[in-house]
């Protein structure tokens, strides 16, 4: 079944049957191998408690267990590279104006499958037989490509209201259509989606970003009403009054620019937010449009609205400072200095290439012409910064053994005798054959060198 050895698998279902108690692969394990997509992890479920869990799966011999997920029937296991979670049957759903779901342990398979978020992942297999079951129909949606919520739809989204944001995130990885009954559903109950934690809500957004499409995924988070709850900012985008102006759409330009950048976190959320500020700066000045600033107050939203995500440290700082700096590489011209090359390497530091990345996927114009000086623009500084930093590497090397090192090695003083060693040494670290922290050899080479010259 799995791409993995079922070995410790099929260990575990035949312990668990000794002992009268039942075994099942569930939701996503089961949905991806129908697909065919790669797994290397196994969610199973079963109707033994946690600590029947813990002391029936010591049988398999696990190389690891942990128990970070107990009080919410989970227990893991670790079988080499192979991790597996077993959760005990149950049902979940958060109370009235609370953030905390509320879990109860269920006693049969029907019940758990009931409570399962949507038909692909409503579906199991027992590890022995193999025999599948799917009381709502996952295979018929799987082959349909829909994402279908589970009996009532809105009742599936107070169980648990993170669920909104997974039936997106689903749709966009895997190419599937949300079924309209349910997208009926989700903007009927978006609102109780500001009961989710931050983190849980960012671990969905992060998905969504990294997917295949996540430019139809923020479409889709704005069309069912969920933007609102988890980045308000962005419907400042959505509502800017066009005027009679004829100036771009913020959002639909964010979203083309976000198509464009590769899979990379950081990138990604920065391509969402580097327009972020633009409502906020809007002027109207000589008849064109401006959004003086917009780079530097993006900044602080963005930073903001990273931070309130709980994102982690490294990626609210990659994120606030291509934000900050995304319209540099587009205003390079041939004055700029060595110097002011050399301070935006030093500014964006490890974010150069997203920095590029970002620059080029923001040129959005529909004047073929523009959008060459444009792309000429950023090509042009990428390479001033590699001519830069390959003529920085070739200063930094120098001859293993200096002046000093030459006089007190073969006791002679000052004469061009030294630079003509230097040299010789020098001209060995250029060509590979000498690293030129390697004195040992530099000193046996020198000898050489001077013994052949007659120096």
């Amino acid at each position: 079944m799995p791409t993995v050895d079922a070995n410790p698998v099929t260990r575990l279902a035949e312990a668990f049957q000794r002992h009268g108690k039942q075994l099942y692969l569930v939701g996503g394990s089961v949905r991806d191998d129908l697909l065919g997509r790669p797994g290397k992890d196994l969610d199973l479920t079963t109707d033994a408690r946690p600590e029947e869990v813990k002391r029936l799966a010591m049988a398999a011999k696990p190389s690891g267990l942990y128990t970070v997920g107990e009080r919410f029937g989970t227990i893991g296991l670790v079988f080499g590279d192979l991790h597996v979670e077993i959760t005990t049957f149950r049902a979940e759903q958060y109370p009235p104006h609370s953030r905390k779901p509320v879990v109860s342990f269920g006693t049969s398979l029907a019940d758990d499958l009931s409570r399962r978020d949507f038909t692909i992942n409503a579906l199991a297999r027992d590890v022995l037989s193999g025999r599948l079951f799917d009381p709502y129909g996952g295979l018929r949606d799987l082959r349909d490509k829909v994402v279908r919520a589970v009996g009532v739809p809105a009742e599936r989204f107070a169980e648990d209201p993170l669920r909104l944001l997974r039936a997106v995130r689903f749709a966009v990885q895997l190419g599937f259509d949300i079924d309209p009954e349910t997208a009926a559903g989700i903007a009927e109950t978006a609102s109780t989606l500001a009961k989710i934690s931050r983190e849980r809500v960012a671990e969905e957004m992060n998905r969504i970003l990294l997917s295949p499409e996540p430019t139809r995924g923020v479409r889709l988070l704005w069309e069912l009403g969920l933007l609102p709850f988890v980045i308000p900012e962005m419907m400042e985008m959505v509502q800017m009054d066009q005027g009679r102006y004829r100036h771009k759409d913020v959002f639909e330009h964010t979203l083309l620019v976000l198509e464009r950048v590769a899979p990379d976190l950081p990138l990604r959320w920065a391509a969402l937010l580097h327009d972020i500020a633009k409502p906020r700066t809007f002027s109207y000045e000589g008849g064109e449009v401006r959004f003086w600033g917009h780079e530097h107050l993006g900044e602080q939203i963005a930073r903001s609205i990273t931070q309130r995500l709980r994102l982690d440290g490294r990626t609210v700082e990659a994120v606030a400072r291509l934000v900050r700096m995304h319209l540099r590489a587009n205003q390079f011209d041939e004055t700029w200095t060595d110097g002011a090359v050399r301070r935006l390497v030093r500014e964006a530091g490890e974010d150069l290439w997203r920095l590029f990345d970002l620059s080029r996927a923001d040129v959005t114009s529909h004047r073929p012409l523009r959008v060459e000086l444009a792309l000429a623009r950023v090509a042009a500084l990428e390479q001033r910064c590699r001519e830069l930093a390959q003529q920085e590497a070739i200063e930094s090397l120098h001859s293993p053994l200096d002046g000093n090192d030459l006089m007190a090695l073969f006791g002679r003083g000052p004469g061009p005798w030294i630079g003509r060693v230097k040299d010789y040494l020098f001209d060995l670290v250029l060509e590979g054959d000498l690293d030129q922290e390697d004195r040992t050899r530099a000193e046996e080479l020198a000898r050489a060198f001077l013994s052949a010259e007659g120096l």
